[in-house]
């Protein structure tokens, strides 16, 4: 059995992401079908191969297609890439007979709407470990494939698209050599999940559609050593690709434990939820290697972390931050100006605070992506920004009307603050590529720090 598996992925911005998800599928159909035989095609790193040549030289039976990102979420340079990865299937399916199976975090998010868009024979909702491997063994008995948990087919009646009601916690994988060393040398870190799922109830976030809400901690000694192998090859920086690492105490404080007794001399970095953590985990995640977080905060006006769904308020951030500064952890917020309840005086009131934290970095966005199935999508509709039948594929956001949203505005607000925001016109690409050819790894977003 010959499968290929490829990473659609080529958004860039801030900078590139291992592929986990064609390391984990690998390791898992491998696991499962111990005569398979698997290559992968990332369009990073392969785009000098056209991917059709790939296909009929390789001659696959199946064709895994993964989908990371939709657009850039960007609202001053939007870039879509749904119709890259049609033609890609659509290329394929020209060239060969090959099963093709798509999915993702990108796909997971509109996976009725993009199946009928991409034209894909089959696709995967959510984690895909475990349902790929249980649809590649039906396909290959010529068994009834309907009734697997989290697969998208075509029914008699249209599009089918199976419920999950059951997680995989993950599985321990081996990066690949080929694609490990090329995101090293370009994006200078690694990533690695400890988590799946979130629990918390942020008004326009994807995560929970994506993964569900149920959290599910990856076995630490399996993550460790996937740490340990890349740090022996002289990979010693990684990015923790959770959608929130500070959750589940108990779990951090083993994992760190685990890193400090092997001796692993690794960097990393995490997102973050400014509350929940203490100063002594903090203490102990700094000697574990924890030089950088990044917080997902959106706002530092009370009232709009209410609206926004947050379960913490301005004075938990600042003692966050203050924690980071007493232990010299690298820390940047990340906000989102102008979303649901956004005001004029609310809008001021976060700049002002940001004069009260001490030795970070903001990074604003502007407006929030409207994604379907979240709370944000039906205050969408109920107040007519969008309507029911507006699919979202292409990005549609949320603008308080209430505020001066234009540039010129904010970063006149930035400025009256003497604090290091960067906003999403800025390009600092020649200054982090600089730092990367100096040997700097990590986000590198401290030395934005005027």
């Amino acid at each position: 059995m010959k499968i290929l598996l490829v990473s659609a992925n080529s958004c860039g911005e801030p900078y590139p992401v291992y592929p986990l998800a064609l390391s984990y599928l690998a390791s898992a159909i491998s696991n499962c079908f111990k005569d398979a035989e698997i290559k992968m095609y990332d369009v990073n790193i392969d785009k000098e191969k056209k991917l059709e040549d790939v296909v009929m030289s390789y001659k696959p039976d199946y064709i895994g297609i993964s989908l990371r990102n939709i657009d850039n979420v960007n609202l001053y340079n939007r870039k879509n890439f749904i119709y890259d990865y049609r033609e890609m299937v659509e290329t394929v399916k020209k060239v060969s007979e090959s099963i093709v199976i798509v999915g993702g975090a990108g796909f997971s998010i509109y996976p009725e709407k993009l199946f009928s868009f991409l034209g894909a024979d089959f696709a995967v909702v959510g984690e895909g470990e475990n349902a790929i491997c249980e649809l590649i063994e039906a396909l290959e008995k010529n068994r009834d494939h309907k009734s697997i948990e989290g697969i998208v087919y075509k029914g008699e009646n249209g599009v089918k698209v199976n419920k999950r009601k059951s997680f995989s916690p993950g599985i321990s994988f081996e990066m690949d050599d080929r694609l490990s060393d090329f995101y090293w040398l370009n994006s200078g870190m690694m990533n690695v999940q400890t988590k799946r799922g979130c629990p918390y109830r942020c008004i326009y976030c994807s995560y929970p559609v994506i993964e569900g809400r149920t959290v599910r901690t990856l076995t630490p000694g399996n993550v460790v050593s996937t740490i340990e192998k890349a740090v022996a090859q002289g990979k010693d920086y990684f990015f923790f690709t959770d959608s929130v690492f500070n959750m589940n105490p108990e779990y951090n404080r083993e994992f760190a434990t685990m890193l400090i007794e092997k001796k692993i001399n690794v960097k990393w970095g995490a997102y973050f939820r400014p509350a929940g953590t203490t100063f002594s985990d903090l203490e102990l995640f700094k000697k574990s290697g924890l030089t950088h977080i990044e917080w997902g905060t959106e706002s530092f006006s009370d009232p709009v972390l209410k609206r926004y769904g947050k379960e913490f308020s301005f004075n938990e951030i600042k003692d966050m931050t203050e924690m980071c500064q007493q232990l010299k952890i690298y820390n940047a917020h990340f906000l989102i100006l102008g979303g649901y309840g956004e005001t004029k005086e609310t809008l001021k009131e976060t700049f002002e605070r940001s004069k009260l934290l001490p030795w970070t970095v903001f990074f604003p966005f502007i407006g929030m992506r409207i994604y379907p199935l979240t709370p944000l999508y039906d205050i969408a509709v109920k107040e007519g920004v969008i309507s029911e039948d507006d699919d979202l594929m292409e990005s549609e956001y949320y603008l308080s009307k209430e505020v001066d949203l234009s540039m010129e505005n904010l970063k006149e607000l930035a400025d009256s603050t003497g604090k290091r925001w960067v906003f999403p016109d800025e390009d600092h690409a020649p200054v982090l590529k600089r730092l990367k050819s100096k040997g700097k790894r990590g986000p590198l977003w401290e030395f934005l720090v005027s």
